[in-house]
């Protein structure tokens, strides 16, 4: 579902996509608006959904976590049975950021990162007990642009 935003919820949130860590009256200032509007367009933005939270980014490599890895994996199961245990096993992997369900000859990608091909190795062994048909992983070799900020 999507929500008319107005030019400056865009800036609010342009502002907080580019440093979450504002505080109210910072964010207010550079957006233009007092402290109580701001607060108000906030708390809506946040009470419709266009806010997921807010976040500390961290830096893989300087936190011991230097490879990503792109997984894909397809199944010759598709019901809701296994997509719920799929989900499951996904989510109690350490290390597993993204899972995407694929349209196409992959059935699913997921992003992960780990500290060497033994940690790897681990995450595997824990990805395959949801009964899988195909699992192949590519390796980053370098990353050219990452960013999570949306282009609103």
């Amino acid at each position: 579902m999507s929500v008319a935003l107005d030019s400056i919820d865009r800036r609010i949130l342009r502002a907080l996509q580019d440093d979450a860590s504002l505080s109210l009256a910072d964010l207010a200032e550079r957006v233009a608006l007092s402290r109580s509007a701001c607060g108000r367009r906030l708390q809506k933005l946040e009470q419709a959904g266009v806010m997921r939270g807010r976040v500390t980014l961290l830096n893989g490599p300087a936190v011991g976590l230097p490879l990503t890895v792109f997984i894909t994996v397809r199944t010759s199961q598709h019901n809701a049975a296994w997509a719920t245990k799929f989900s499951e096993v996904v989510e109690s992997i350490p290390g597993v950021l993204e899972v995407y369900r694929m349209a196409g000859d992959v059935d699913y990608l997921i992003k992960a990162v780990v500290a060497d091909m033994g940690d790897y190795d681990r995450l595997y062994q824990e990805l395959i007990k949801a009964d899988l048909l195909d699992v192949s992983a590519s390796f980053v070799m370098e990353e050219i642009r990452y960013s999570t900020a949306l282009p609103i």
